[in-house]
C-alpha cells in the first residue's frame, strides 16, 4: 500500500490513516501467505516499497531477524517506530538506486504510478541472484457488473478521479507478463477477493471517503449518492464485490 497519490485524493487528510488500515487489515493475511509461500528466510534482506502504515514492514522485520528491512515511501509519518528502517525516497526518481535484495515487495503502489511498467523493470533490478520481487494491485470490475445502481456511480467515479491522478485500476492484470518481461523466473499469481459492505467486513468506506470531495467536486456524483451509500454500508443485506487483488511474483535468475 502507499500514499504515492495526489494530495488533491486526500493524502495529507485525515481519511489517509483510516484507508491504510483498512487496507491491512483485508490485506495482510494474503500477503503473508503469499511471501511464506516463497520461502521468506530470517537472513533475508527486504525492501518493502510504499509501505504505507508500515505493516509488512514491520513483520518481515520479525520473520527476518537476521537481515536487513527498508521500508520505503514518499511519506514516512507513519513508520517513525521504524527507526533507520524508513526510508523517504520517491522510486519514481531515476537515481533511486537502493540495493541489492532478496525480496523486492509493492502492494497498492504501482497501479497510481504512471512509470508503473519502468519502475517494475527497474526493481528487478534490485533483486540478489535467487531474490523474488512480489507486486500486488487491484483490478477494478467493470462498475456497471454491480447489481446495486448506487454503487455503479460511486465506483465509476471512483475510477475516473483516480485514472485523472495517473493511476489505472485495471494494470495488474498485465502483470505475470511484465515480470516475466522483466527477465524474472518462476513467475507465479494468486487472487483475493474485495469487500464491499458485509458490515464490519467491509473495506471500502475509508476508500470512498476519502477520494469523496474530489469526486464531489467534479460532478461525477451527488450529495444524495454519496448519502445513500453510506445508508447501504449500514445495512446488513449489502455485499458486493468490486474489485479483486492480484499477487504476482518472481524471482531472479542466477
Amino acid at each position: 500500500m502507499s500514499r504515492y497519490t495526489d494530495s488533491a485524493l486526500g493524502k495529507d487528510s485525515a481519511t489517509e490513516h483510516d484507508r491504510l488500515t483498512s487496507i491491512q487489515r483485508a490485506a495482510d493475511a494474503g500477503t503473508h501467505r503469499v511471501l511464506e509461500s516463497l520461502g521468506l528466510q530470517r537472513d533475508w534482506d527486504c525492501l518493502d516499497l510504499g509501505a504505507g502504515a508500515g505493516s509488512i514492514a514491520r513483520w518481515l522485520a520479525e520473520q527476518c531477524p537476521q537481515g536487513t528491512v527498508v521500508a520505503n515511501d514518499i511519506d514516512t509519518r507513519y513508520l517513525t517506530d521504524l527507526g533507520n528502517a524508513a526510508q523517504q525516497a520517491d522510486i519514481t526518481d531515476p537515481g533511486y538506486a537502493p540495493g541489492r535484495f532478496d525480496l523486492v515487495h509493492a502492494r497498492y503502489l504501482l497501479c497510481h504510478l504512471p512509470e508503473r511498467d519502468e519502475v517494475v523493470r527497474r526493481a528487478a533490478t534490485w533483486l540478489k541472484p535467487g531474490g523474488w520481487l512480489v507486486v500486488t494491485d487491484p483490478y477494478q470490475l467493470p462498475a456497471e457488473t454491480s447489481p446495486f445502481p448506487v454503487v455503479r456511480r460511486i465506483m465509476a467515479a471512483y475510477e475516473q478521479v483516480y485514472a485523472r491522478h495517473g493511476a489505472d485500476l485495471h494494470w495488474a492484470r498485465g502483470l505475470p507478463a511484465l515480470l516475466a518481461g522483466a527477465g524474472l523466473g518462476e513467475v507465479g499469481y494468486t487472487g483475493t477477493l474485495g469487500s464491499m459492505g458485509n458490515l464490519d467486513k467491509d473495506r471500502w468506506r475509508p476508500l470512498v471517503a476519502q477520494v469523496k470531495p474530489a469526486m464531489l467536486a467534479e460532478g461525477l456524483v451527488s450529495e444524495s449518492d454519496t448519502a445513500e451509500f453510506e445508508r447501504l454500508l449500514n445495512s446488513p443485506t449489502f455485499i458486493d464485490i468490486p474489485q479483486f487483488t492480484i499477487s504476482v511474483w518472481g524471482r531472479a535468475v542466477g
